[in-house]
């Protein structure tokens, strides 16, 4: 168990990490970023299960102050995608996702594997109903 201190000097070094990191988000001069990029708001992000414990702080796009677009290949089809900097926003910042994901399948394989997994819920919802009786 910690500590008042302990804990107290864990939130002011967590304060001063923060601080630095959005001096130097706003240092960035936005006039020199490419089309293609957006500017992270670091304060929307959800931090990591083991931030500052295991991991680095904060991924690389954090620090850098905007998104790019990545290139990836689907995992399902092969296909070569783009995950573009406004959908990385979106993803980090509206939808909560973690900050260490990054994209893997193309849209087409995301709503199949949707799919695949609505219907196996359902199946297994199935048995289990069978099994209990009403």
């Amino acid at each position: 168990m910690k500590r008042s201190r302990q804990q107290v000097r864990e939130i002011k070094n967590e304060l001063q990490k923060k601080k630095a990191l959005q001096k130097l988000i706003e240092a960035m001069d936005p006039l020199h970023r490419a089309r293609g990029q957006i500017s992270v708001n670091a304060q929307r992000l959800k931090p990591g299960p083991y931030s500052g414990l295991y991991e680095p702080e904060w991924p690389e796009f954090v620090a850098r102050g905007f998104y790019v677009d990545q290139p990836f290949q689907c995992q399902d089809c092969g296909v070569e995608e783009v995950w573009t900097a406004r959908q990385q926003k979106w993803w980090y910042e509206i939808a909560q996702g973690g900050v260490w994901t990054i994209a893997t399948r193309c849209r087409p394989c995301r709503r199949r594997e949707r799919e695949r997994k609505a219907a196996a819920r359902k199946t297994h919802l199935e048995g289990l109903a069978k099994k209990r009786p009403a």
